[in-house]
Order: structure tokens, then sequence, then C-alpha cells
């Protein structure tokens, strides 16, 4: 063991561990709905420790939604961990911070803005720190970590894993958490290794023993035991997709890595491994396929579709933009496919490990010519599991590409949510599929020939038939029976029929949900994807604040007719994305001949996790300038 000396002028008594930089400070005083955020640096394993502490939380009964914002580099520049602690279950990120854990002298300044007052500062007190670095307004806990690592640990590494369980052990007195939930949690995460269980422990029970023998233990933040978790489970929106690919009858996937979206692949290899594994022989009953780039991956998806495998790829915005071409061949040849579209931070590389819903038109338009794309958008790692299957009905059904866009905030970050559902009696819609005795039996069979008027043909998969319903595949101009036409009637045929079928499919997508506001008002608001968490929060503020307005979570493209029916309905309408060029807007004007005027921006583009701060002060300060009021009573704004 090291045997470095603890400064004594940086090891306090008890009161003297917890200063308060003024006279009269007043700290915050609340149970279970807090703000804590961690400021580290990668690559020094904080995230483990901390999501360790997130999970202690949950495990007291009590939601919490933890967010891993880093940067796109190995190790070295600075990382974040927030953990919103919610007793009524607000999902989303709230703004700001109550308790900020400090271990990153690089962001000191920009992390001692962020802590709102009356907030609690945890840092590493071994080096002191001039009167000049700290606030007037917020409590400030020293804890030596680095001298108790060298004391306990000679090993580098050692030393460094170990100070981040040292200051979650104190967290866990400060906080008034139960001792005994960390250490399962430590026994169940390293079970088999005895010798990294006890490790752990000991430097958990370290930090925890310096704070309440040093500190005012607990804080005015408080852990109680609740029972508010309930039968959700915590899962990250990758992992439900790769589930939901499994559930929804994929056997083929091919793609090439890009964050954030490979850990959808991992997580479909994964669970191929498990239940695509024939338990006789052993033999995969899947294909996975890394190819050489995107463009490779997205022609491989489409082969397989072609041969009538439900097949997928998963990428991100540069994907998007590589596999442009493609999109419009599987659009125009009319041959299923579903991408899973986990969006970041753009244009060009953009901001690899940060969120945005950037990928909307790129998506939507996909391709050059009159193209338009059915998209889905889940609100967290329950639809991404429910939407990602369906999305292979839909592909079938509708013979087209289907994207499912999530982004980095749902995909990679690990979230309470309902338990997946399935329906051992369902089916797969396979669509209008001509069969051997159809064609046996003479019927006409034309590749692109709308039967029904609905604008979808019928297809057959290759080996149907030894003589008949075959047909040449092609992204060329052709007739409804597949034969090459450069006619300009055969082009319009076709480009009626295909805008026949998107209109069919505003029935067989999911619908928009509504939320009425608790009084008659005429502002609406739309939102969609991982805006919903922040959004349903940010409503409650407003309401507090007499402030009402209806909102509506779109969570498909092409709209149904209920989206611009609540457009209709209200004077104007909030349009809550997170993106510069509101692209949900103009996509809503575009397809819905929407006036402009009545569309209002609310636009977060800065690569976090839009805020229900941010869209509550926004919402506000907008109803005032307009000189609205959807009550008819003075405007307030929304206190921070």
């Amino acid at each position: 063991m090291g045997h470095a000396e603890i400064p004594v002028e940086h090891c306090p008594r008890r009161g003297g561990g917890a200063q308060n930089m003024s006279a009269q400070p007043t700290p915050i005083h609340r149970s279970n709905d807090f703000v804590i955020k961690f400021a580290n640096v990668n690559g020094s394993g904080s995230a483990s420790a901390n999501e360790l502490f997130a999970r202690a939380i949950i495990r007291m009964g009590v939601p919490v939604t933890p967010r891993n914002i880093f940067p796109s580099n190995i190790q070295g520049l600075p990382t974040w961990y927030e953990v919103r602690v919610s007793g009524e279950g607000w999902l989303g990120c709230r703004g700001g911070c109550d308790m900020m854990v400090a271990m990153n002298p690089q962001t000191w300044d920009r992390d001692l803005a962020g802590l709102d007052a009356g907030g609690y500062l945890l840092y590493d007190s071994t080096k002191p720190m001039p009167r000049s670095k700290f606030r007037d307004d917020i409590t400030v806990l020293g804890i030596p970590l680095t001298a108790l690592c060298n004391r306990e640990y000679s090993d580098a590494r050692e030393r460094q894993l170990f100070k981040n369980m040292m200051y979650v052990g104190a967290l866990i007195a400060l906080l008034d958490m139960d001792f005994a939930v960390a250490e399962r949690l430590v026994a169940d995460r390293y079970r088999g290794k005895d010798k990294l269980i006890q490790a752990n422990i000991n430097a958990l029970r370290i930090g925890h023993d310096y704070a309440t023998s040093h500190l005012d233990c607990p804080l005015g933040l408080r852990i109680e035991a609740a029972d508010k978790v309930g039968n959700r489970i915590f899962i990250d929106g990758n992992s439900a997709c790769g589930l939901g690919a499994v559930y929804g009858g994929a056997t083929v996937a091919a793609w090439y890595p890009i964050t954030p979206s490979t850990s959808v692949i991992e997580a479909f290899t994964a669970y191929c491994r498990k239940y695509r594994t024939d338990p006789d022989n052993g033999m995969a009953r899947y294909a996975i396929m890394q190819a050489e780039d995107e463009l490779a991956s997205i022609g491989m998806v489409i082969g397989a579709g072609w041969n009538g495998a439900r097949a997928f790829t998963a990428t991100s915005g540069p994907g998007i933009s590589l596999m442009q071409e493609f999109f419009g061949l599987a659009y125009f040849a009319e041959v299923p496919a579903v991408v899973f579209d986990v969006q970041r931070g753009s244009p060009s590389t953009g901001m690899p490990t940060r969120t945005q819903q950037s990928d909307l038109l790129a998506c939507a338009y996909a391709s050059h010519g009159d193209t338009r794309h059915v998209l889905l958008f889940p609100e967290d790692p329950y639809e991404c599991f429910a939407l990602g299957a369906q999305a292979f009905d839909l592909a079938e059904r509708l013979q087209t590409p289907v994207f499912v866009l999530l982004d980095l905030d749902i995909g990679m970050n690990e979230r309470l949510c309902a338990p997946f559902d399935w329906d051992d009696e369902r089916r797969y819609d396979r669509g209008k599929l001509m069969s051997h005795e159809d064609l046996e039996a003479g019927k006409n069979f034309g590749r692109y020939l709308d039967v029904d008027g609905d604008g979808i043909p019928y297809r057959t998969i290759p080996g149907t038939h030894p003589t008949k319903g075959a047909y040449f595949t092609r992204g060329t101009t052709r007739n409804a029976y597949a034969k090459y036409s450069e006619t300009g009637a055969d082009y319009i045929y076709n480009m009626e029929r295909l805008r026949r079928k998107f209109a069919t499919a505003k029935d067989l997508v999911p619908g928009a949900v509504a939320r009425p506001a608790t009084r008659p008002t005429r502002i609406g608001a739309i939102h969609y994807g991982s805006t919903g968490p922040a959004m349903a929060e940010a409503l409650a503020m407003l309401e507090r604040e007499d402030i009402h307005i209806d909102s509506l979570r779109v969570r498909a493209f092409p709209f149904g007719d209920e989206v611009m029916q609540f457009i209709a309905d209200h004077d104007f309408v909030f349009v809550v994305e997170q993106n510069e060029s509101a692209q949900l807007r103009s996509l809503l004007i575009n397809e819905g001949e929407i006036d402009p005027k009545r569309l209002v921006r609310v636009l977060h583009y800065d690569g976090s996790p839009i805020t229900a701060r941010f869209i509550a002060t926004h919402i506000a300060e907008a109803v005032t300038d307009r000189k609205v009021s959807p009550i008819g009573q003075p405007v307030r704004k929304v206190a921070p």
C-alpha cells in the first residue's frame, strides 16, 4: 500500500467540510427531486461508477434518468454524467443541476456556473483552491479524494478507478442512501470475481466513512426509499431496437460502424445468438455482415429484401448521406428495407457523440427525384422495440424502405420504460405476395400493376414458381408489367401510383398521440421523438403558470389526418424540435400546405438533450411576445 499523508488543513472535522460561502446561504432542500451532475475526464472509468450510483437509486424505488455526455475521442477530454432524480417520474432533462461532483479542473468554471443557486458542490480538496474559485450562493463539500487514494493504493490505475467509487460512497452518505443497496449492486456486477467485489466495496466504504466523519450528513438533498419504479425496465434504445428487429422477423443485417448506431447491431447480434441459433445443430439462422462502407451495407440490405428476407441496416447522418442513391432504387423498384437512423449532431462529421433530430428531411425525401419515405419516431426504448418490430411489417406491406428515426439521447442512454410486450399469436404482415397457386391458376401478374386502388402492387419472391412470376427489377422507368419504358404515360402512371401508396401508408403507420390541456385553449404544440419526456414536464410547468397548451406527439410520416386537423383547430402551434432548420415544421408546411406564420419554431440544437426549462421558457416568452393568453389572463414568465 502507498502511504501518502493527507494534508490536515484539507481534512476538516464535522461541519468544517461543508463550507457555506456566504453568511446566510439558502441550501436547496428536496427529497427525490433533483439533478446531480458529474464532471469527469473521458477514459477515467468514471461512467461505470456513476452508473452504479444511478442504479442504486432505482433499486431504492425512485425513478432516475441518467445521461452520459462524452467526447468523440478515446480519452483525455471532458465528460459529464447527469442523473435526474424524480419521484414524480419525469424522465426528460429538466435543465440546471442541484449538485455538481466536480472532478475535472479543466471544466471547473463552466461546471460551477451551471449549478443552481442553493446547490451543492462536491470536489477533491487534496490541493487548496483560492476562495475566488467558489460561489457565494452554494454549499461546498471538500473531500481529499486523491490523498485518500494515494494512501490506500500504489497502482496508478487503481488510484484512478477507485477514486470514482470513493465519491460514490460519499454521496451515499450525503444523500442518506442505503449502503447495502450499493454493496449488492457491486456483488451483482462482479459476480464470480470476489477480489473485485471486495476492492470496490472497500473504496465505497472509505468515501462513505469519510463523509460521515467529516461532513454534515445528510444534506438538504435526500433519497428516500419509495415504490415508484414499479415493473418498468431499464434499457437503452439501441438495445431495444436490436431486440425489436429480432421480434420483427429480421434475419439479415448489413452495416458499417458509426457512432452512435453501432450498438444496435451489437445488440441484434447478441439476441440472434440467443434466439436465432438452431438448438439441434448450433447453426446460425441469421446473417450479419460488416460491409466495407455504408453504401455497400444498404446494397446488401436491398438485395436481401428483394430475395424475401427481412433485412435492415443501422447508421447515422453521414451514412444516410452516402446511401441516398440506393434509397431511390429501393423506393422506385419497390423493395422492402428497414433503416435504423440514430441521429447525431450534423452536418458533415458534426458532433458524433452529441444528440440532434437533424436527419428528418434527409430521410423523408432521401435520394434525387420525387421520393417520399415512411418515417417512424420512437419516444423511448419501449417504442424503439415496438416501432422497430412494426417497421418490418410496414416495409413489406408497402414494399418500400422504412426509416426508424431515434437519436443518441434515446439510443445510447439507459431509460426506464414499460416492459416490452408481444402477442405470440401475432403473424408477420408480408403484404401482397403472388403465390405459386395464384400463378398456376393464371392470375394476372403485373409487378407494378395497381389492382386494388391503394397503389400497392403484388410481388413475387424468387423461387415462387419455376416459369411464372419472374420480372426485371430495375431503377429505370417501366410499365405496369416491369417492361422497360421511357413513355411519359408509363412514368406518370407509376408516380401517381406511388403517391397513392404513400397516401395508403397514412392509415398504416402509428397515429399521433394527443394530450389535451386541462382547460380550453387555442394554442397547440407539436413535437416528436426524444423531445417527449421533456415536453411533458414543460407543459406541467406552463400549466402552473396558467399557460394551457394542447400538445400532439407525432409518431410517423406520412402525417395522419389528425395532425393537420390539430393545426387547423388552433390559432397557432409551437413546433418543438432539436435541429437548427426547423425540419419538422418544414415538413408540415410542405405536406399540409400550412401557412408558415401559424407554426412557431422552438429549436434546440447545441448537441445536448432538450430540457423542460428550455421548452417552457421559450413558449412562455413567445406567448408573451404575441400578447396572447391561452385563458384570457395576464401571461407570466415561467420561473427558472
